[in-house]
C-alpha cells in the first residue's frame, strides 16, 4: 500500500499540493498546445500559399524551357544547364517555439551573373532561367515551413497526450486521494469527540 495514501494531514497537505501541480500543470499543457496548435494553422496557411507559387512558377518556367528547346535546339539548352553554379549557400539553424526546435533555413542569393552568352541565346532561355532560379527560392521556403510544420504537430501530438495524462488520471487520482484522507480523518475527528464525550460522561456519573 502506498503510504502517501494513509489518511493523515500530512500526507493531506502533500496531496492537496500535488493536485495543486497537476492542475496548474494541465493548464500550462493547455495553453502551449494552443499556441502551437495556432502556429502550426499558421504554417499550414503559408504552405498553401507557397505551393501555390511554386505551381504558377513551375508551370511558367516549363513554358519557357519549351519555347528555348524549340527556339536553340535541345542538346544547346543542355550544354548551357550545365554552366549553372551548384547551389552551395543553404545554411539550416533552429529556433524555438514554445520548446520546438525549428528550421531557419538561411539562402545568401547568388548575384544574377551570366553563365551563357547573351548573342547566341534567346529571351526565353533568360525567361526559363529566371523563373527557375524563383522556384528554388520558393522550394527552400517551403521546405524550411513544411518542417517546422511537421515538428510543431508532432510536439503538439506529445503536448496532447500529457494533458491528456493530467486530466484523465492524475488530477482525478488526487482529487480521490484528497476526498479519502478528508473523509478518514474527519470520521476519525468524529470517532474522537464522541470516545471524549463517553469519557466525560463516565467520569461525571463516578
Amino acid at each position: 500500500m502506498d503510504p502517501n495514501t494513509f489518511p493523515t494531514k500530512g500526507n493531506l497537505i502533500l496531496a492537496k499540493n500535488s493536485l495543486t501541480l497537476a492542475k496548474q500543470g494541465y493548464e500550462l499543457m493547455d495553453k502551449k498546445r494552443n499556441i502551437l496548435i495556432r502556429e502550426l494553422m499558421d504554417l499550414i496557411d503559408e504552405a498553401k500559399g507557397i505551393q501555390t507559387e511554386i505551381d504558377q512558377t513551375f508551370t511558367r518556367a516549363y513554358q519557357a524551357l519549351q519555347h528555348a528547346n524549340i527556339e536553340l535546339g535541345i542538346n544547346y539548352v543542355q550544354e548551357i544547364s550545365h554552366t549553372i553554379p551548384i547551389e552551395d549557400s543553404i545554411r539550416i539553424k533552429t529556433r524555438s517555439i514554445m520548446g520546438t526546435e525549428i528550421p531557419l533555413v538561411e539562402h545568401t542569393k547568388q548575384p544574377n551573373l551570366p553563365t551563357y552568352a547573351y548573342y547566341s541565346t534567346r529571351e526565353s532561355l533568360d525567361e526559363a532561367k529566371q523563373e527557375f532560379e524563383k522556384v528554388k527560392e520558393l522550394t527552400i521556403r517551403l521546405s524550411m515551413v513544411e518542417n517546422s510544420a511537421y515538428r510543431l504537430a508532432s510536439n503538439i501530438k506529445k503536448t496532447q497526450k500529457r494533458a491528456n495524462a493530467l486530466k484523465n488520471i492524475t488530477i482525478p487520482t488526487y482529487t480521490e486521494r484528497v476526498k479519502s484522507i478528508t473523509n478518514a480523518l474527519e470520521e476519525k475527528e468524529r470517532e474522537e469527540f464522541t470516545r471524549l464525550k463517553v469519557i466525560k460522561r463516565n467520569m461525571g456519573k463516578k
